[in-house]
């Protein structure tokens, strides 16, 4: 399982701007990162969980070029990710990230994009 901890840490350091926390333990059963403004995510490992079917992280983006740019870099680096879809004003996709757990990336269209 730690494959699955360090693919999903180098997954958030590499596209999300999440860098480790030098003063807390990476391990097999856990992570801590920082995020870009000082936000802290605690990765743990756990056996046989259950997400609700509507669980996923997401990422907000300045741009719709910026959701586009990430996809990309996404695609690049071996990922599967559908193209963005337009939705009640924003551009998001979604996709299965290592560890089981899904990610979004989106961004508001602005005011001259509508559905």
């Amino acid at each position: 399982m730690l494959a699955k901890q360090t693919e999903s840490v180098a997954l958030m350091e590499t596209f999300f701007g999440f860098s480790r926390t030098p003063d807390m333990p990476m391990n097999e059963h856990m992570a801590f990162l920082r995020g870009p403004d000082g936000f802290l995510l605690s990765m743990f490992r756990a056996q046989d969980v259950a997400y609700p079917k509507s669980f996923h992280v997401g990422f907000l983006q300045d741009t719709p070029e910026q959701v586009l740019a990430v996809r990309e870099r996404l695609l690049a680096a071996g990922f599967t990710v559908p193209e963005p879809q337009r939705n009640h004003g924003r551009l998001t996709f979604y996709f299965d990230a290592p560890g089981g757990f899904v990610i979004e990336v989106e961004s508001f269209l602005g005011d001259t994009d509508s559905d």
